[in-house]
C-alpha cells in the first residue's frame, strides 16, 4: 500500500482550511485517512501551521511520500531537515547530540529571520497607514486653505461693491419711473 501525506481541504466555499493527512495514495482527496497530523491555513498572514511533528517525522521515516505542498510545509517546520539528520545518525556519520545541536541551531536561525520578516511586515502596514494619513492631512489642509482663500474673495467682493453703491444711493429716478415725494 502506497501511504501518502497529504493535505484535505475543508472549510468554506473560497476559503479553504487544509487538514494535513496521512492516507493511502488510492482514497479520495477529502476521503478516508489513516491519521490527521495537522492543520494549514494558507489565509491568514504568516499561513498557519499546526503540526504533530514527531508523527509527521515517524510518517516520514517508515516511507509515506510528501506531495509537493506538503513537502513544502513540512521543510519549513523542520520535518525533513531533522529526517536528514536522523538518516546520518544511523548511518554513523553524525553522533545524535550533533544532530540535536545542528537541528536546534536551524531552528533558532528560523526563528530570527521569522521574526525579522513578521517586523519587516508590520512596520510595513504601519508606514503604508502613516503615509495614507498624512495624504489625507495635507488634502485636508488644501481645501481649508482653498476656502479661506474663497471667503476672502467673496468679502472683498463684498466690501468693493458697498464702497460702489454708496455714492449711488443719490441717483435720480429713472425714466418711467415716478418719485414718490410728488
Amino acid at each position: 500500500m502506497a501511504v501518502k501525506i497529504r493535505l484535505a481541504r475543508r472549510g468554506r466555499k473560497k476559503h479553504p482550511i487544509y487538514d494535513i493527512v496521512v492516507a493511502d495514495s488510492r482514497s479520495p482527496r477529502d476521503g478516508r485517512f489513516i491519521e490527521k497530523l495537522g492543520q494549514y491555513n494558507p489565509h491568514t498572514t504568516p499561513a498557519t501551521i499546526s503540526l504533530k511533528e514527531d508523527r509527521a517525522l515517524y510518517w516520514t521515516q517508515v516511507g509515506a511520500q510528501p506531495t509537493d505542498t506538503t513537502r513544502k510545509i513540512l521543510s519549513v517546520k523542520g520535518i525533513m531537515y531533522k529526517k536528514h539528520l536522523q538518516i546520518g545518525v544511523e548511518k554513523g556519520a553524525i553522533t545524535q547530540e550533533q544532530a540535536d545541536a545542528k537541528f536546534q541551531k536551524w531552528v533558532d536561525e528560523k526563528a530570527a529571520a521569522r521574526q525579522e520578516k513578521l517586523a519587516k511586515l508590520a512596520s510595513g502596514k504601519d508606514a503604508a497607514k502613516q503615509a495614507v494619513l498624512e495624504a489625507e492631512r495635507k488634502k485636508k489642509e488644501e481645501m481649508i486653505e482653498a476656502r479661506k482663500k474663497a471667503e476672502a474673495a467673496l468679502l472683498a467682493e463684498a466690501t468693493e461693491e458697498a464702497s460702489e453703491e454708496a455714492p449711488a444711493e443719490e441717483e435720480t429716478p429713472a425714466e418711467g419711473e415716478t418719485s414718490t415725494e410728488e
